[in-house]
């Protein structure tokens, strides 16, 4: 079985959030996408410190699908630099594993 992921995206509205999740589940580059927020983000950009709202988008994934998945997150952001981020699933449910392999590979 392949190494399973969670990737974060981050995004500045509830409505391109949804877009994001339900553009790569339907893609079947993710098994499923949870998107929460807001939450409040400070950091540095253009020689500024700034603050902003946004919601996270987590994506359910394999590394197998992990390079189409970032593709797919930087053509449809509409950030210069989106925030992509892909954590390893060191365990899991064996079940929900394969149910992830599984639907990321019927594309």
């Amino acid at each position: 079985m392949t190494l399973a992921l969670t990737v974060l995206t981050t995004t500045d509205s509830a409505d391109k959030a949804q877009e994001l999740a339900r553009g790569a589940v339907e893609a079947r580059l993710a098994a499923c996408a949870q998107v929460s927020g807001p939450v409040t983000s400070v950091y540095h950009w253009n020689n500024a410190i700034e603050t902003s709202q946004e919601w996270q988008v987590f994506f359910k994934t394999t590394e197998a699908c992990y390079g189409a998945l970032e593709a797919h997150i930087t053509a449809t952001h509409d950030y210069d630099t989106p925030e992509i981020i892909a954590t390893p699933v060191v365990r899991g449910s064996a079940a929900y594993l394969a149910w992830l392999q599984q639907e990321t590979s019927a594309r």
